[in-house]
């Protein structure tokens, strides 16, 4: 009955085959949330897949309805052994977004998990189930060596996660009391660099939103109104230049954080950002001047086109378009008010002569930035933890540089929040040819044998008042 059993028995787990079987199994249930006709396969996926895996380790389940009017059902398991022990809450999503299977290269298929050198190929394989399976086959690790857990634990698997999460806040505000917990625990999201174990603390908010430039009902003649009519897209264009500078500076300050706390420049000082072989290059140029790498992804934000069009882009035609649109994106970290960013835009482009720019928001839910003091004892406990199991530094990111919906739990819940990732920037999620890689998924498993382990220790942070 000792750790290394416990990590043992997770590393035999992976080496037998037995972890890739489980992945294969739920990569081929097409679990699309994006598809409105994948309900039958939502379902199937909670009912025959993880309920019956976490029944097996001694949870209690039980699938409920989203209060999101259409939204796709929720999975609650728990495992309580006793009062006194700390409580972990973890999380995970058994949703993917579209397979796209005409996308993928000759040989792939998103619904069937591929194993090509050192990569796992599948739809979910890095996003998210590949991840919360890791986590589900540590936690038996652990009860095989130990008998026992040590500590509570509460599981939550949502299956809208895709979709921008909807109901999901609702759903933890209702149900306190099946969720209530010291820290949440959760794997999602990439590594800092592929060999290094990571774990980050928060994440930045994601704010989506449209450019419209609307002057007439159709086009015109450019030979006969040419130099006559204004063009939308030239108007555009220049309206999200007076935002950035042409290396990416935002321009706006109030579109900017304060600044970055001096534990977080700590934390980061140390970071590289390695997506891997197939990474693109990264433009060190670009962005805010006087950032490290990792402080521009990790503790700044950014301002991105994520679309751009007027006119007819796959067959152009000799006229003026009458309107332009861009889909825009601030990605921000803690220290900004998100619900303050049109109206901080609409002053902007009036100022700069672009009142004829309509703004509005893209799409209704976005979720806030959250960042946990790195010095907080549950950071530094889990810190400690995937040193001990890998002897190598833990990289420890005050925010991821995308978004999840972690402001539920630190803020709804009021949880510190700890998400140790198993994947890397270069996995293809969201994309054809998406993958998990095999090394990185068998140290995951070691390291959360670890942790899950070492919760049940004496060593861990105690629970938090009732």
């Amino acid at each position: 009955m000792t750790r290394d059993a416990a990590i043992g028995a997770a590393l035999s787990y992976f080496d037998g085959g037995g972890f890739e079987r489980d992945l294969a199994r739920r990569v081929a249930i097409r679990s699309e949330s994006q598809n409105p006709e994948a309900g039958p396969e939502i379902d199937r996926y909670l009912a025959d897949e993880i309920g019956p895996a976490l029944r097996e380790l001694g949870f209690d389940c039980r699938t409920m309805a989203n209060p999101h009017a259409g939204g796709w059902p929720m999975l609650v398991a728990e495992r309580i052994e006793g009062a006194g022990l700390p409580t972990v809450l973890t999380y995970g999503h058994g949703d993917v977004v579209l397979g796209r299977p005409e996308e993928w290269r000759d040989g792939l298929d998103p619904w069937t998990v591929t194993r090509e050198g050192d990569r796992l190929y599948g739809r979910g394989t890095a996003d998210n189930k590949g991840q919360h399976s890791i986590n589900i086959g540590a936690l038996r690790a652990v009860l095989k060596a130990r008998g026992r857990l040590g500590f509570n634990c509460r599981y939550l698997i949502e299956m809208g996660e895709e979709t921008g999460s909807p109901g999901l806040r609702a759903f933890c505000q209702e149900n306190r009391p099946l969720l209530d917990a010291d820290v949440l625990i959760a794997s999602d999201g990439p590594r800092s660099s592929v060999g290094r174990p990571t774990l980050f603390l928060g994440a930045r908010g994601a704010y989506n939103f449209h450019m419209d430039v609307n002057l007439r009902d159709g086009g015109q003649h450019s030979g006969n109104w040419g130099g006559l009519l204004a063009n939308p897209g030239i108007i555009l264009a220049h309206a999200i230049a007076s935002i950035t500078t042409a290396r990416g500076k935002i321009l706006i300050p109030e579109l900017l954080p304060p600044g970055i706390p001096d534990a977080v420049k700590r934390a980061l000082f140390d970071i590289d950002h390695d997506g891997g072989e197939d990474a693109p290059a990264i433009d060190e140029d670009w962005g805010e001047p006087g950032l490290t790498i990792a402080e521009k992804v990790h503790a700044w934000n950014s301002f991105e086109v994520l679309a751009f069009r007027t006119g007819n882009p796959d067959n152009p035609v000799n006229a003026i378009p009458p309107r332009a649109r861009a889909t825009c994106q601030i990605r921000f970290t803690v220290g900004v008010d998100p619900s303050q960013f049109l109206d901080i835009l609409r002053r902007h482009l009036d100022a700069h002569g672009f009142p004829m720019v309509a703004l509005s928001q893209a799409r209704q839910a976005y979720a806030n930035a959250t960042r946990l003091d790195p010095e907080n004892p549950w950071a530094k406990f889990c810190e400690a933890s995937l040193a001990r199991s890998t002897n190598k530094k833990t990289a420890v990111l005050p925010s991821l540089g995308g978004t999840l919906p972690n402001d539920i739990f630190a803020d709804d819940l009021g949880l510190p929040t700890i998400w140790v990732p198993h994947s890397y920037t270069g996995c293809c999620q969201h994309a054809p040819n998406e993958h998990l890689l095999v090394p990185v998924a068998r140290e995951a498993l070691r390291l959360m044998a670890g942790l899950f382990w070492d919760l049940g220790e004496a060593g861990a942070p105690k629970p938090r008042a009732s």
